[in-house]
């Protein structure tokens, strides 16, 4: 399942003018509960919530806010390594190796030029409103948080990059970023002059980060461990939707072992079987659905509807068109 970390679902809500409390329940979180990094929210209920969001407020300045509202420390132990790193370099590479820890949708690379440092995201997947301004609070996050741990609190790249479309208006993103923002482009990323990037942190303290990455490497292997698990069921639960939908107990059966053990292994990961089915069908739907091959009748049966009519309701629920208007207005008929 593609998830992000719920800290960064409620920083978003934090940043808009909307009823808190409402927005987080919609996703599933409480708005009195401890602010959990490690609770996810799946990404597509978090692109669902930005473009509620945006329907019923301007949110240009949305993920500008929410970057500028970033700390290191929100960040956990991957926010102490990026502290303690020995310049900022360093600190970016953290950012690269450890995001699996917060969201296994985006990837980071970094690559180094005579002109300058590209620190790139990458993030597969139609470019729907959602996801461009979680692009965007990305990018504006790793500026707050270079910021914050640059000698004089001050970090200028030179030039932000985004692949999708500006929105009506731009002063608001050049003056957060203060540098020329380039949009319709062909990555999304920030260049850095070498230089900025060479400068030591001025709370660097390689062995503080020693230790930290020690930490975080453990945590990184866990959550690929609790990954390869969600990816075999919903791999399971894909073969066995053209039967009908599929039994905890059956997949449990198939992995060799019992209910009750595959029931523990995913509460323990913060997640249920019941969300992996439903998100494994709905993900099959809409990329069948896409494929003017199979027709909405084959679409319901592959994905475990006995039922075109069940099928059409509970797509209309997923995102609120039917199948038939979903396809049409991807141009899919």
């Amino acid at each position: 399942m593609d998830f992000v970390t719920s800290l960064f679902v409620r920083k978003m809500v934090a940043a808009s003018t909307l009823d808190q409390a409402k927005l987080l329940a919609s996703v599933g979180l409480s708005a009195d509960a401890t602010i959990d990094p490690k609770a996810m929210v799946a990404a597509t209920a978090y692109y669902e919530l930005l473009e509620r969001i945006a329907a019923e407020t301007d949110a240009t300045a949305l993920p500008l806010r929410t970057g500028a509202s970033m700390r290191c420390d929100d960040y956990g132990a991957l926010g102490l390594a990026f502290k303690a790193a020995p310049t900022l370099r360093d600190s970016y590479a953290r950012v690269a190796r450890f995001a699996r820890l917060w969201t296994n949708v985006v990837e980071y690379s970094s690559e180094r030029t005579d002109a300058g440092t590209w620190f790139n995201l990458h993030r597969h997947g139609p470019r729907r409103l959602g996801m461009r301004l979680s692009n965007e609070a990305t990018l504006a996050s790793a500026i707050a948080i270079g910021r914050e741990v640059s000698p004089d609190g001050q970090l200028r790249a030179q030039e932000v990059h985004l692949t999708h479309a500006p929105p009506p208006t731009l002063q608001q993103h050049r003056d957060y970023f203060d540098c020329p923002v380039i949009f319709n482009s062909d990555r999304d990323g920030i260049i850095f002059a070498n230089a900025s990037l060479d400068r030591p942190n001025k709370l660097g303290d390689q062995g503080i980060t020693q230790f930290l990455i020690t930490h975080l490497e453990q945590e990184l292997a866990q959550v690929t461990s609790q990954s390869q698990l969600q990816d075999r069921i919903r791999d399971l639960i894909a073969r066995s939707l053209s039967e009908g939908q599929p039994k905890m107990d059956d997949i449990a059966r198939r992995l060799g072992m019992s209910s009750r053990s595959l029931h523990r292994r995913l509460s323990d990961d913060g997640v249920s079987f019941q969300t992996l089915a439903e998100t494994t069908r709905k993900e099959l739907a809409i990329g069948m659905l896409g494929d003017a091959r199979f027709s909405l009748s084959e679409v319901a049966f592959l994905t475990g509807f006995a039922e075109q009519s069940s099928f059409n309701r509970a797509f209309k629920r997923w995102l609120g068109v039917t199948p038939a208007n979903f396809r049409k207005e991807r141009g899919q008929v």
